[in-house]
């Protein structure tokens, strides 16, 4: 059972807290009187009545200068707690915040659903510590996975299958994953999530974020199922401050904090799509069934075998499969000179989803296109690779 310990006077906030972590986190809490932040940690735990907490949450109704100065000395000597202010945040304090140690710093307006995921990850970083294990962010041998979606023209459904590959991901590694929109003038993750972030990758790139990953995850949104999503710029204007040494610097540093990156890409091969090649381990590249789509994606492979620039992951998802349309899957193959890894049949029910805002994969409805997704979202499961069954299943075809 975690442990969290909540310093706070204000009892409304102390219910929503115990409502975010009964459940799945199976969490217990005690709160103790801000009087407590005019001493150290030992006089903290003195005032326990159990083990040292996982989790601890300074306010609301706290002074943020005495929770600063609580969380650096715990910070130094209790590292593998992880620390949680709440107050209102502004720029300033989140990199005060950050540098004290503080893992988040959020509102006491935060949702309920928000703050058991930022509590359950809390959680996660704290029980990592105490295995004895390096933070992820500074160990090269856990960096993430980063999945680069792609298509080489548009309206082919490239960022509704990255939302519902991020969102299947997200059950496989709950807040282990982040969605980054690099689709940089006309990017509809924001409105294929139901998100409306505070923040976009413009903020991201730019200032205190770029250098510290403690400080950019304070720009991240968080979904309701357990994911982060780095939303796109609100003006397509916006896109010209951001360069390929921007991408490739925002890449590695997500990649050091979070198991999985999606990166729902821009059509096409510029260089923002470039620079997300060369770091992504894998290249999702998905195709309508239509003779455009598919020439398309056989010019692009031929250009990215020249520039060497081929992920070691490959993962070819067809995409609006109907066999009514003239072209076979044996057909696209032949073209494309490569396998298609997984179908996803033309469906009702996904469009619908995606004007509702609420991916296929999170909705759990049964359908013959979530089956394709759950099947392509099963390429990336640790547990299915090492099956002994993957060589046996190269293509996934939902029927």
């Amino acid at each position: 059972m975690s442990r969290f310990v909540a310093v706070t006077a204000v009892r409304d906030f102390e219910s929503r807290i115990r409502q975010a972590i009964t459940g799945a986190l199976h969490g217990e809490l005690q709160t103790l009187s801000p009087d407590v932040m005019t001493g150290g940690p030992d006089d903290v735990f003195k005032q326990l009545s159990g083990a040292p907490p996982e989790v601890l949450i300074l306010g609301p109704g706290v002074l943020p200068d005495d929770a600063l100065k609580l969380a650096t000395v715990f910070d130094l000597q209790y590292p593998e707690i992880s620390l949680v202010l709440i107050a209102e945040p502004n720029p300033e304090l989140v990199l005060r915040a950050m540098h004290a140690g503080i893992r988040d710093v959020v509102t006491s307006e935060i949702g309920l659903s928000e703050l058991r995921v930022l509590l359950e990850r809390a959680c996660l970083a704290a029980a990592s510590r105490r295995r004895g294990m390096a933070p992820a962010a500074e160990s090269s041998q856990d960096r993430g996975r980063v999945i680069a979606v792609m298509s080489p023209k548009g309206g082919v459904g490239k960022t509704t299958v990255a939302t519902n590959l991020a969102i299947g991901l997200g059950k496989v590694a709950p807040m282990g994953v982040v969605l980054v929109d690099l689709d940089l003038q006309f990017g509809d993750v924001a409105s294929g999530l139901l998100l409306e972030p505070e923040h976009s990758i413009t903020d991201a790139v730019h200032g205190a974020a770029s250098q510290d990953s403690m400080v950019l995850k304070a720009f991240l949104t968080v979904h309701p199922a357990g994911i982060y999503a780095l939303c796109g710029p609100k003006s397509p204007a916006e896109s010209d401050s951001i360069t390929a040494e921007h991408v490739s610097r925002l890449i590695n540093q997500l990649a050091s904090e979070f198991k999985y990156v999606v990166v729902d890409t821009a059509p096409g091969l510029g260089e923002h799509v470039l620079a997300t090649l060369e770091l992504a381990t894998d290249g999702v590249w998905v195709c309508g069934m239509d003779v455009p789509s598919i020439r398309g994606l056989h010019k692009s492979f031929a250009v990215l075998r020249e520039l060497q620039l081929l992920p070691q992951g490959r993962h070819t998802v067809l995409n609006f499969a109907d066999r009514k349309s003239g072209i076979s899957v044996q057909d696209v193959e032949a073209t494309i000179g490569v396998p298609v890894d997984t179908v996803i049949p033309r469906s009702r029910t996904l469009p619908f989803s995606t004007n509702r805002g609420i991916p296929i994969l999170q909705s759990n409805v049964r359908d013959s296109a979530s089956k394709g997704l759950k099947k392509l979202v099963d390429r990336f499961d640790p547990q299915w690779i090492a099956s002994p069954q993957t060589k046996l299943h190269r293509r996934v075809v939902v029927s």
